[in-house]
């Protein structure tokens, strides 16, 4: 008895009572038609029955239902009976539990003692599943070439032009092939599949070269703020020294209506222009026109906020207290661009990085730059930013004239290349000293006579201001024969370097700046000839180092 009871208690902990009744029942009630050794004569036979054969499983529902959502496990494939000299196994037979028992048996027992078994020869791990079918396409059969024409235009183009847009063929239009305007075939603009076929993918972009639109009505010329989406008018106009100091508010006002109708759609200030009033004046012109704030892009730079020490510097702190002040004055929600204005060695990188990410994750910015920045300063930026997933700079802004060339020539170039960082180039008349106004002489309605402009006066009357002088003076000829000024000459010259975005202008009137909006005209007609003379007569070209 006491090897029964072993044995029942076997088969009760694994199959539950049912199973167990079941079993014994199925043994003392065994006909004699049914095959196997039946019935046992002695309790030995019931001990060695119930610890050969394996528990039989509960037949409840809750374990059916169980067993049919596991996953289909890997059987060994079946053997071929023809070639196979083994016998095959021989099928276990496992009386059935009554329908009765399925009730009896309680839910809890039932998910508690289930334990599916695995096929003998059977994988541990479940078989991969099949490669699915892909589904059929949800969209007309018709539709299929559109798609595929898109995709081989997309593996046709090169990064440059998938960040920048697509480029104007040679027919003319704003991106289309050839003869076909806005993006038709040249066959006649069809809608049907045939026309959609005949698209033609357009050849890659010249490496180096910025995406250019005209606006219509102004001639403006727009370009990408580097490798960003954000189009920008290669001519802007900017308020150091005018805004606030130089100019009055009516001439101020008159000067920013001239270059927003004729598109110039860039506006650069800092919190240190005029200890705020240029912002102050600039947000109070804008105010009052009411234009569109989507119409235009203003920027703002951000270092020397004030006389105390947390006033100054490219600290968290100051980073943002700064900009929420420069808007305050703006009288703006928010700026599109926030310039570093010169590298803080007092802050860390990583703490400026993220100050720069978390203004423009509040709304209050959109974009950041630095302004007079190096090139490893700007790569360790832009490296900081990869590693802790924040956002990297999208531009450098530089003085860069007919004089000041190493940096935008030589670095920036090829930052533009690597990490897509554009160039926003200032002072492009060398404060005034390449159009011949001082003369060897300083006037006394010229900027360097402002006070807190000392070092411009100098820079006149040193012996590189006057040999600079007679270099423009050599200009005069080359001017001439493209039928422009000198200004105008060397503005054009600023727009073609690579990877320029746009050239911040500083005029004094609205009729100075129409002289200066007339180089866009000149920038077409500076011939690679006519770019090498004017490098033979400043003898200032920069070289690679070898």
């Amino acid at each position: 008895m006491l090897m029964i009871w072993a044995g029942c208690r076997r088969c009760w902990e694994t199959s539950g009572p049912a199973a167990v009744w079941t079993e014994v029942a199925s043994l003392f009630y065994h006909r004699s038609s049914s095959p196997g050794p039946y019935p046992p004569r002695t309790a030995l036979d019931l001990h060695l029955h119930l610890f050969s054969r394996p528990p039989p499983r509960a037949r409840d529902p809750v374990s059916e239902y169980l067993h049919s959502c596991r996953p289909p496990r890997s059987s060994p494939p079946a053997a071929n009976p023809a070639t196979s000299s083994s016998p095959p196994p021989r099928a276990r037979s496992c009386p059935a539990a009554p329908a009765a028992s399925c009730s009896a048996l309680p839910l809890s027992r039932g998910l508690r003692h289930y334990t599916p078994r695995r096929p003998t020869g059977a994988s541990r791990f479940p078989a991969p599943p099949a490669p699915l079918e892909p589904p059929p396409p949800p969209w007309p059969a018709d539709m299929q070439v559109s798609i595929a024409c898109t995709e081989q235009n997309l593996r046709s183009r090169s990064s440059e032009d998938r960040l920048c847009g697509p480029r104007p063929g040679p027919g003319g239009g704003n991106g289309g092939p050839v003869g076909g305007g806005h993006g038709n075939p040249p066959g006649g603009g069809g809608s049907g599949p045939k026309a959609r076929a005949a698209l033609v993918p357009r050849p890659p972009a010249p490496a180096g070269a910025l995406r250019e639109s005209t606006g219509r009505g102004t001639g403006m010329k727009y370009r990408n703020l580097g490798k960003s989406g954000l189009r920008v008018s290669c001519l802007g106009l900017g308020t150091w020294v005018t805004f606030g100091s130089q100019i009055s508010d009516e001439t101020a006002e008159d000067v920013l209506t001239v270059a927003y109708e004729h598109g110039v759609n860039l506006f650069d200030t800092a919190e240190v222009y005029a200890a705020g009033k240029a912002e102050r004046m600039l947000g109070n012109i804008l105010k009052s026109k009411g234009w569109r704030r989507s119409s235009y892009v203003i920027t703002t730079k951000i270092f020397w906020g004030g006389q105390a020490e947390m006033e100054r510097g490219l600290s968290r702190k100051h980073i943002i207290e700064g900009l929420q002040g420069s808007l305050d004055r703006l009288q703006l929600g928010y700026v599109d661009i926030v310039f570093a204005n010169r590298s803080d060695p007092n802050s860390p990188m990583e703490e400026i990085v993220r100050a720069m990410t978390y203004v423009i994750n509040q709304g209050l910015a959109l974009y950041w730059g630095t302004s007079r920045w190096g090139a490893a300063e700007i790569m360790e930026a832009y490296s900081m930013a990869r590693q802790f997933n924040l956002i990297p700079p999208v531009c450098e802004q530089a003085e860069h004239h007919l004089f000041q060339r190493e940096k935008v020539e030589m670095q920036l170039p090829e930052l533009y290349h690597k990490i897509g960082v554009g160039s926003v180039t200032w002072s492009p008349l060398s404060c005034g000293l390449i159009i011949s106004k001082y003369d060897g002489r300083v006037p006394d309605t010229c900027r360097a006579t402002i006070k807190g402009y000392q070092w411009l006066k100098d820079k006149v009357q040193s012996e590189g201001g006057k040999k600079q002088q007679a270099k423009v003076l050599d200009l005069l000829p080359i001017a001439h024969q493209l039928g422009c000024t000198v200004a105008q000459l060397a503005i054009a010259w600023c727009l073609r370097s690579e990877g320029v975005s746009s050239v911040l202008l500083g005029v004094s009137s609205a009729e100075q700046l129409l002289e200066h909006l007339g180089a866009l005209q000149v920038l077409s007609q500076l011939t690679p000839q006519t770019v090498m003379e004017i490098d033979g007569l400043l003898g200032n070209k920069p070289h690679t180092k070898k």
